[in-house]
C-alpha cells in the first residue's frame, strides 16, 4: 500500500503491568514463550504488504529499540521500505508526549512534504491478527475522513478501560464516550457496546488539519471534537469485517494436507494487554489444543527477534502437559504442566510448574513448586521454595500479586 504511511505508538509506561514494566516499556514487554508485545502489530503490518512504518518510541525504550533493530531488519529503504524507531524529541516544546495524539502532532515533520494519502495508527501493546488492507478499502470506499476499528465487548469489561462509540444503522459514528465507568449498552444488545481497538484510520488532510488544535489524546480531545464537526467519522467492524486467509495442516492416512482456510477462527481475537490479570489471561489463550489465539499458521506468520539458541530437552524423566516450550530450555526431571516457558528456562529435579508464564532464563531448582505465576527474566527460585501457594509470604519475597491472584516475580529476583 504506496499512499499509506503507518505509525506505531510504542511509548506507553504500562502502570498497570508493573513489576513487567519497570525495566522496559509496555510494547517491549515479553509475549507468548519468544515474542514481545510489538511483534504483534509489526508482524501484522508486513503480512498486510505495509513496508512505511514508524515507531514512536518514549518510556524505557533501549530494549525496544534493540530488538527492533536485532529482529526487524527485514526492509530496505532503497526499495522505500523501512521501519524506524523515533524517540521522543521534544520538538516542538519542553514536553515529553503528553497523549497519543501529542505524540503524533510532535512528529508531523515525519509526514510533510511525503506522498501520503492516509495515515494508520496503531497500539503497540495490543494481541490479534489483523489484515490492515481491508481497513483502508474500507475507509477509501466509505469516503471516510478517519475511520476506527472497533470490537464489541462485555459491558463489564469496557468499564474505565476502552472507549465506547454510539453508532447509526450505516456504521458512522454519532457519539463517543472515553473511558466511560459505566458504559450504555443498546437496545438489542444488552450485555456489550462498541470499543475503540486504538486503530485509525485518517486522511492526511484530516489528521493534519485535526492537530493543528489543541488536545493531547485520541480518545479523550480530538474524536469528540471530531464528532461535533465533521460527518464522515465511520467505525470498520473487526469481528464482522476482518477477514485473514491461512493454512492448516491435516494429516490423513500418513498424508499432509495443507487446506486453505477463508476465515480463521481467531480472526476476532483482541486483546488489550492493559494489565497484569489481562496479560496472564492472553498468554494462557495460546496454550491448548484449540487455542483461542493460535500461533501455529502457515500464511499470518508472527516475526520476532530469536536468539540463537540449541533445541529444548526433556530428560530424567521431565514431562511436559499441554505446554508451550522455548528454545534452550532444560526440563530436568520437573514437571511442566499447562504453562509457557520462554528461551532459556530451567526446571530441575522435582520441581513443580502449573498454570504459569516464566520469561527467559529463569532457573526453578529442585522440589521447588510454582503455581499461577508470572516469573520475569533471570529469577533463580531456590530449592523447596513455594510460589502462589502464600500469598503473605510472596508479598514478604517483594512479588506483586493481582487482582485475580497472580503471583508476579520480578526481574532478576532470587527466591529462597
Amino acid at each position: 500500500m504506496e499512499k499509506v504511511l503507518t505509525i506505531i505508538l510504542a511509548g506507553g509506561s504500562g502502570e498497570r503491568l508493573q513489576p513487567l514494566t519497570k525495566v522496559r516499556s509496555k510494547p517491549a514487554v515479553p509475549f507468548a514463550g519468544k515474542y514481545r508485545l510489538i511483534d504483534f502489530p509489526l508482524s501484522n503490518c508486513i503480512n498486510s504488504d505495509i513496508r512505511k512504518i514508524f515507531v514512536l518510541v518514549q518510556y524505557r525504550s533501549w530494549s525496544l529499540q534493540r530488538h527492533i533493530q536485532e529482529g526487524w531488519g527485514i526492509s530496505s529503504s532503497r526499495l522505500g521500505e523501512y521501519i524506524y524507531c523515533v524517540p521522543a524529541q521534544q520538538k516542538i516544546g519542553q514536553e515529553w508526549y503528553q497523549g497519543t495524539a501529542d505524540a503524533i502532532r510532535q512528529n508531523l515533520d515525519l509526514l510533510s512534504g511525503k506522498d501520503f494519502e492516509h495515515v494508520l495508527i496503531l497500539g503497540g501493546d495490543h494481541v490479534y491478527k489483523m489484515n490492515y488492507k481491508q481497513i483502508v478499502d474500507f475507509h477509501k470506499a466509505h469516503n471516510a475522513g478517519l475511520t476506527v476499528s472497533v470490537i464489541r465487548v462485555p459491558v463489564e469489561d469496557a468499564a474505565g478501560r476502552l472507549g465506547v462509540f454510539d453508532v447509526d444503522a450505516n456504521f458512522k459514528a454519532t457519539g463517543f464516550t472515553e473511558k466511560p465507568v459505566q458504559p450504555v449498552s443498546k437496545p438489542e444488545d444488552d450485555y456489550h457496546v462498541l470499543a475503540s481497538m486504538g486503530i485509525y484510520v485518517f486522511n492526511a488532510d484530516v489528521l493534519l488539519e485535526t492537530l493543528k488544535e489543541e488536545g493531547d489524546d485520541f480518545g479523550r480531545d480530538i474524536i469528540p471534537r471530531l464528532l461535533q464537526k465533521r460527518s464522515d467519522i465511520y467505525l470498520y467492524d473487526f469481528a464482522r469485517q476482518n477477514r485473514i486467509e491461512d493454512y492448516i495442516i491435516q494429516v490423513e492416512n500418513g498424508r499432509r494436507n495443507k487446506i486453505l482456510v477463508e476465515q480463521t477462527p481467531d480472526s476476532s481475537y483482541w486483546r488489550d494487554i492493559g494489565s497484569l490479570d489481562s496479560y496472564y489471561e492472553a498468554n494462557m489463550d495460546i496454550i491448548g489444543v484449540s487455542p483461542l489465539f493460535n500461533l501455529y499458521t502457515k500464511k499470518w506468520v508472527f516475526r520476532t527477534f530469536e536468539r540463537s539458541m540449541p533445541p529444548s530437552k526433556c530428560i530424567i524423566g521431565g514431562t511436559t502437559l499441554e505446554s508451550m516450550i522455548s528454545d534452550g530450555c532444560i526440563i530436568s526431571g520437573g514437571t511442566v504442566q499447562h504453562s509457557i516457558l520462554s528461551p532459556g528456562v530451567i526446571v530441575e529435579k522435582d520441581a513443580v510448574v502449573e498454570d504459569s508464564v516464566i520469561l527467559d532464563d529463569v532457573i526453578i531448582e529442585p522440589r521447588a513448586r510454582v503455581r499461577c505465576a508470572i516469573v520475569d527474566k533471570e529469577v533463580i527460585i531456590r530449592a523447596g521454595v513455594q510460589v502462589g501457594y502464600d500469598f503473605e509470604a510472596d508479598r514478604q519475597r517483594g512479588c506483586t500479586i493481582s487482582s485475580k491472584g497472580i503471583v508476579v516475580v520480578p526481574r532478576g529476583m532470587e527466591l529462597s
